[in-house]
């Protein structure tokens, strides 16, 4: 399997962050609908493993295959532009500005919603039968799992919200790896193992992924679990934006970029402008006679 050194590899990841920013306004959102449904889809597939064979290990060893499949096809999510782009913004790419990278986000955003909304209703349909019957074991359990990780929080407090915020931060500081571990091989099997590991790490340790949030949520709601949209929303989804966020940059972005980028580049430019003065005026002085 071919390996892509990490100086190698941030350039890489500078160079998609780039990308992303100067995507059309209809491809991004094309592919981040996408990749929102394909994960999510695969979140339904392994809380079904989880319920129906009792292990949720087993669910998260399984739950990767949304990650892989969505970007090996090359579509997006909030929780890897959220690393992607600022990087290129750091190394000054031609282009990209604050602007550029706010709007990035707010289309990825937009898109995740639509392609996760969607499987939420696909999914309550096939849980209810068309909703003529009251939800099955799986999508009771997605209910339950709505309550827990709103009106739970809630009932902590402020100690709650810290909590929600913390597992948000954790939970990119392991998919933003997995987004750049995408780039660390060049063959399918090296990306399919690298991207495996932190995306099913992530999932068993019960983190907040702002993406697969946004069917859970959703779903629960649509499956008759006991909290509201404004529980969802205040108590979930706002702060798990912002701790992905967190997370992935400080993680992972952040310390890439600064040990393995081009942060010493401008002072290795300064230094050579100098010798090249210093060796010019050397060739203009005038000669000793002797």
């Amino acid at each position: 399997m071919t390996y892509v050194k990490p100086t190698e590899l941030v350039q890489t990841v500078i160079d998609a962050g780039a990308s992303k920013v100067m995507l059309s306004t209809r491809d991004t959102l094309i592919r981040s609908i996408m990749g929102g449904a394909i994960l999510t889809l695969a979140a339904a597939f392994a809380v079904t493993i989880s319920v129906t064979t009792g292990s949720p290990l087993l669910g998260a060893v399984l739950f990767p295959i949304g990650f892989v499949m969505l970007y090996l096809l090359g579509y997006d999510l909030l929780t890897g532009v959220f690393v992607l782009a600022p990087l290129a913004w750091l190394d000054k790419r031609p282009g990209v500005t604050l602007g550029g990278i706010l709007r990035n986000w707010g289309l990825v955003f937009l898109g995740n919603f639509i392609g996760a909304f969607a499987i939420a209703v696909l999914m309550a349909i096939v849980f209810t039968n068309g909703f003529s019957t009251p939800p099955n074991e799986v999508g009771q359990a997605i209910g339950h799992i709505g309550e827990g990780r709103t009106v739970g929080y809630a009932e902590h407090g402020a100690n709650g919200m810290l909590t929600l915020f913390v597992r948000a931060v954790l939970c990119n500081a392991m998919v933003a790896t997995g987004v750049v571990l995408a780039m660390v091989s060049k063959d399918v099997i090296g990306k399919i193992v690298a991207m495996w590991m932190p995306i099913m790490l992530f999932f068993f340790m019960g983190f907040e992924h702002s993406i697969v949030n946004m069917f859970l949520f959703p779903s629960g709601l649509l499956l008759g679990g006991d909290f509201t949209i404004g529980d969802y929303l205040i108590w979930n989804e706002i702060p798990t934006v912002v701790g992905n966020l967190v997370g992935g940059l400080l993680f992972v972005g952040l310390p890439l970029f600064f040990t393995y980028g081009r942060p010493a580049a401008p002072r290795r430019v300064r230094a050579s402008r100098r010798e090249d003065a210093a060796r010019a005026a050397a060739a203009d002085a005038p000669v000793a006679v002797r």
